[in-house]
């Protein structure tokens, strides 16, 4: 990780600047920017390989903020937020978060995300299983008029290209790796979001959502109880 470049946006000086240290400890590369506006003349100027973000942020908060950054770049975006029921959360999620963390949060379990976040960016042309759908030459999945292309980690909806994030073709794979079976939420958030423990099935709910909202909202089945499958 020791070239690994981190955007770290925080109003408050005192845990803007332990988490720097902490950081950069670690290995990481740090820019760390005090309020939403200056949060995005560096993105845009250092184009960082991760970037955390505190919701609640002076000038520009978090969630436009990471809005702005996902018009422009797949960069993963994790979400910092001091209520763990706040509807910011959610928010940050839709907006094209990929992950959040509660605050105050335990340096460990700030790096593990980080880390995590990081594999699913770098490992996000995982091929798919063998038994998934229809497949042609260099592992092209077909369900209906939507296409996976597992080696060129590439999605086409009626012929058209579709936009993912690194996180959204995650679970997309996972989906397209096992049409018809019903994955649990939890299963996702150990597959995806490399969660050995339980974590918070919002994350897995809002994605699930973005994704429908790019793939057909009927191609993602909701089985009340489980969890979601992919429609073969």
């Amino acid at each position: 990780m020791a070239e690994t470049h981190v955007l770290f946006v925080e109003d408050d000086d005192v845990i803007r600047e332990a988490t720097q240290l902490a950081l950069e400890r670690d290995g990481f590369t740090v820019t760390a920017m005090p309020d939403g506006l200056s949060g995005l003349e560096a993105f845009r100027a250092r184009q960082p390989d991760i970037a955390l973000l505190d919701v609640m942020l002076p000038g520009m908060d978090g969630v436009s903020l990471c809005r702005r950054i996902r018009d422009e770049s797949t960069v993963p975006v994790i979400m910092l937020s001091a209520r763990a029921d706040s509807i910011d959360v959610v928010l940050g999620l839709e907006a094209g978060a990929d992950d959040y963390v509660t605050k105050p949060f335990d340096g460990a379990v700030l790096m593990a995300r980080i880390r995590a976040v990081l594999r699913r960016f770098e490992n996000a042309g995982g091929a798919a299983g063998p038994d998934a759908g229809d497949r042609g030459e260099r592992g092209l999945l077909a369900f209906g008029d939507l296409e996976v292309d597992t080696e060129g980690m590439e999605v086409r909806r009626g012929g058209a290209p579709v936009a993912l994030t690194p996180t959204e073709m995650r679970l997309l794979l996972e989906f397209s790796s096992a049409p018809g079976t019903v994955l649990s939420r939890d299963k996702l958030l150990e597959r995806v979001w490399d969660y050995g423990w339980g974590g918070d099935t919002r994350v897995v709910d809002v994605h699930v959502q973005r994704l429908r909202a790019k793939i057909g909202q009927d191609r993602i089945e909701t089985v009340r109880g489980f969890g979601y499958k992919l429609r073969a």
